[in-house]
């Protein structure tokens, strides 16, 4: 009788916590295939459940504009329409150095009183909308968030916003580049921290250049110790 050998793949998935591993990563490449996850740039996927923005969630960003423009590269590269609304001092150029591809970004850069009916509208034929929510109450928020999930949008706020789904924030250190009070500005470390709900109920963390020396959000080594600096 010839014996079975069961596939090395089949036994390693087999083991205590690794099938459920598999599950995860599984269900979060169906997600990305049938686009109910819009896909963010690789060194932001860790830190988000499904590793990309699931349509119907809000994100809170915690910690100035250069995450959020991370966030909203990756969509738009792939593809998906975005719009950013209520933040003036959004800078285009910046956008197109994180890779945020200009010809599918909208600004509403002034709704004033209308912003709630202007992020309305725009949750029902965008696939990510970015607002400033420091104008809106708590509970036009949850209803924006609401349209959100029934519309399959992506709701990121620029700021503090009610029974987000996942926040986000960054705590950012010194630029790097300049030396003896001269040159060029060229990257900046940033740990990023992510924690939320459901999926995203477990903090974790990662440590980025926000930016890099080209303008883009990539991994960064851990800085080096006291002890390694000096050896």
């Amino acid at each position: 009788m010839t014996a079975v050998v069961e596939p090395p793949v089949a036994r390693l998935a087999a083991l205590p916590g690794v099938s459920t591993a598999s599950r995860v990563a599984a269900k979060a490449e169906r997600a990305r295939a049938t686009g109910r996850v819009l896909p963010v740039v690789p060194a932001l996927a860790g830190l988000l459940p499904e590793a990309g923005l699931r349509r119907g969630s809000t994100v809170a960003v915690h910690g100035g504009t250069s995450l959020l423009l991370a966030l909203l590269a990756g969509a738009t590269a792939a593809g998906s329409w975005s719009a950013v609304v209520g933040m003036p001092s959004l800078g285009l150029a910046a956008a197109a150095e994180y890779g945020v591809d200009l010809t599918r970004l909208a600004l509403v850069r002034h709704p004033g009183p209308e912003l709630p009916a202007v992020v309305a509208a725009l949750l029902d034929g965008v696939d990510v909308v970015a607002v400033q929510p420091e104008t809106l109450q708590p509970a036009v928020a949850r209803r924006l968030s609401a349209r959100a999930r029934h519309r399959g949008a992506v709701l990121l706020a620029a700021g503090a916003w009610p029974g987000a789904d996942v926040e986000l924030s960054c705590r950012r250190e010194a630029w790097s580049g300049p030396a003896q009070g001269y040159g060029h500005l060229e990257s900046r470390r940033a740990q990023v921290r992510a924690h939320g709900r459901g999926a995203a109920a477990r903090p974790t963390s990662a440590d980025l250049h926000l930016p890099n020396s080209a303008g883009q959000a990539t991994p960064a080594h851990p800085a080096p110790s006291l002890r390694e600096a000096t050896a």
